[in-house]
């Protein structure tokens, strides 16, 4: 059974936090992202209780088109500030910044983005809108995975599953290849290689380590005619010190 880490209520504070902070992005194209997350937040504060109590587990197929993977948003860097913040803004080292709760409400003007009139807007390139939305369990552990996303998916609708624990990656990567459309899967950077390597060939190959410093990347594994995949990365650009350049 699917842990049901937050209930609604936390969710949305979520949602709020995130699009609040939101003008801490930078730029023309950072402050038009702002304004696409708070819209975005609206849209899902409108979705109904029961959608956004179910979660985002996509349904059973042939395998899915795209697999994009991120990192959790920032953390604490020790005992003082920056300090990890629960939705309900208490401390919390196991839980993101307000930088991170900034950019995991800036991932929804990036995956789910909507336009004035409130329809769906095409996503940058390279990016696909989710049909499923997975992370790490956060009961006991870094909860930090599943606050990254948890306004995405509710912008989509639903809640992220968490049925799977940092340290299973292998089920984790067999459940994923037995859906369809398009996944999103955000994890700690330590182990997300460990989820690469059981998805089967990859071409090129990705990075063996995700660098500690990098909170801003997408990677992006699509479905190769020969049944592997075709391995690519896209920075998200979403925050001011976000870098325009792959993982080396």
């Amino acid at each position: 059974m699917n842990e049901t880490f937050q209930p609604r209520r936390r969710a949305l504070l979520g949602i709020a936090m995130a699009a609040a902070a939101a003008p801490a992005v930078s730029g023309c194209a950072g402050h038009h992202k702002a304004e696409q997350a708070t819209d975005a937040a609206q849209h899902a504060q409108t979705t109904s209780a029961k959608q956004l109590g179910e979660p985002l587990s996509g349904t059973p197929g042939d395998g899915p088109q795209v697999l994009m993977m991120i990192r959790h948003a920032e953390k604490p860097t020790g005992s003082g500030a920056p300090y990890g913040l629960t939705p309900d803004g208490e401390h919390d080292d196991k839980s993101l910044t307000v930088q991170g709760w900034t950019r995991a409400g800036a991932l929804i003007g990036l995956f789910a983005p909507r336009t004035g009139a409130d329809a769906p807007a095409p996503v940058p390139a390279g990016l696909t809108r989710p049909t499923s939305v997975y992370a790490a369990n956060p009961t006991g552990a870094s909860k930090r995975p599943y606050q990254t996303v948890t306004p995405l998916a509710a912008a989509l609708g639903g809640i992220p599953d968490s049925k799977f624990a940092k340290g299973k990656e292998a089920e984790l990567a067999k459940a994923l290849l037995a859906l369809s459309g398009s996944v999103l899967v955000a994890w700690e950077h330590q182990s997300i290689p460990a989820i690469v390597a059981h998805l089967g060939p990859v071409t090129p190959a990705p990075p063996t380590k995700w660098p500690d410093a990098r909170f801003d990347v997408v990677w992006v594994f699509t479905r190769a005619a020969s049944g592997g995949w075709t391995f690519t990365q896209v920075p998200q650009v979403l925050l001011a010190d976000d870098l325009p350049t792959p993982i080396a």
